[in-house]
């Protein structure tokens, strides 16, 4: 990273100091002795960090967590938000079956309780974290980003092999496509 009076500057984008403008591709034509002459240090860049969760680092190296309370409030409602968009495209089935009578597919009904439930499984998870940390190893964890797998979704197949979707077969061979109604 470079500074200049202590800002950082951006590579591939113009600047001015002390009057003088330098164009995009100054910094990387630049070599350092010129950087140098009119002030410019590189130093290394900030070290990383997830910022859903931390402000930075302190100078001593701790990181410095946001707060946890603030912090459950918001994954709760992100999860009820997911939860919420997931079950969205179907609620127009469940509302035709409440007012004409068609019956709703009971696999489909079945997948938007197991959303409810799971949406309920998180946000209990999330309220039993006890600070900023176990949050954070929660949401980044395996657990969390996993939700019940739509009934209608399309089916995963490895790219040399083949599926057969109720007489619609897809095929996948060398990078290739093709679709045959059986």
């Amino acid at each position: 990273m470079f500074l200049l009076d202590g800002k950082p500057l951006s590579p591939d984008v113009a600047f001015t100091h002390n009057g003088v403008q330098y164009p995009a591709n100054w910094l990387r034509l630049a070599s350092p002795e010129e950087r140098a002459a009119i002030g410019i240090t590189e130093v290394p860049d900030p070290r990383p960090y997830d910022q859903r969760f931390q402000w930075g680092w302190t100078e001593g190296g701790q990181p410095i967590w946001k707060d946890h309370t603030q912090l459950v409030e918001q994954w709760t409602q992100q999860t009820r938000t997911t939860a919420n968009t997931l079950l969205a495209p179907t609620d127009w089935i469940i509302i035709r079956e409440a007012d004409n009578g068609k019956p709703a597919d009971p696999a489909l009904k079945t997948w938007r309780e197991d959303i409810r439930i799971a949406a309920g499984v998180k946000n209990a998870a999330i309220a039993a974290t006890v600070d900023t940390q176990s949050l954070a190893g929660y949401i980044t964890g395996a657990d969390y980003p996993v939700w019940p797998v739509d009934p209608y979704a399309p089916v995963l197949v490895s790219d040399t092999g083949s599926a057969d979707f109720d007489g619609v077969g897809a095929t996948f061979n060398g990078g290739a496509t093709g679709g045959a109604i059986l």
